[in-house]
């Protein structure tokens, strides 16, 4: 069994009660409040789970064409039901089925650190997304009250390796994004009574 299908099947797990959690609703209705919609009318969010990102910005704005990603079924049936208009692919974040430059907005949300190939994942950013258009990701620089750091442990509930520290603060964020060829331009942070979680857009560099 590869990476993607044990991360696939624990999330496929949670489905059922993803949405329960007050912290992953409010991150991404921090991300749709912190985002700028001006000119976009494509967004494609990454790692999309039940589509509670793309739910929050439909709300900002109803004509934003929607499209989500996601390895787990049973997580993209979920957002079937909440966001029916949204087109919804079951897929890997590091070979998007989208073609050059079609894309005015990404969103990755709370998922960076357990993408099995981030590099290839934000090329595919580069790749989809039109000149002068912007990616959004929140990243966990806090967990339970401590710093988010390589824990990489596999238990019984997240039985995946997780690499907070590329993603954890701005500075280390800026690190990722220019080796990528992307520059933060803008970031703010959102917390909740246990995560603090770094929002951030990203710009390509020319």
């Amino acid at each position: 069994m590869t990476e993607r299908d044990v991360i696939a099947r624990a999330f496929d797990a949670r489905a059922s009660n993803y949405d329960e959690s007050a912290m992953h609703r409010g991150a991404a209705e921090a991300v749709a409040t912190f985002v700028d919609l001006t000119a976009v009318s494509e967004v494609l969010d990454v790692a999309t789970g039940t589509g509670l990102v793309l739910r929050a910005l439909r709300e900002r704005d109803q004509h934003l064409r929607l499209t989500g990603i996601d390895l787990s079924s049973g997580m993209l049936a979920v957002a079937k039901d909440a966001v029916p208009e949204a087109a919804l692919i079951e897929g890997d974040a590091a070979r998007l089925p989208l073609r050059d430059r079609s894309v005015d907005l990404v969103t990755c949300v709370t998922a960076l650190h357990i993408l099995p190939d981030v590099s290839a994942a934000i090329a595919e950013w580069r790749r989809v997304l039109r000149p002068g258009s912007r990616v959004v990701t929140a990243t966990f620089s806090m967990m339970d009250g401590k710093t988010s750091g390589d824990d990489g442990v596999i238990g019984a509930s997240r039985p995946y390796p997780r690499t907070h520290s590329p993603f954890r603060s701005v500075a280390a964020l800026s690190r990722t994004a220019f080796a990528h060829g992307f520059s933060i331009t803008r970031h703010t942070t959102w917390s909740d009574e246990s995560d603090t979680v770094l929002i951030a857009e990203w710009a390509p560099e020319s």
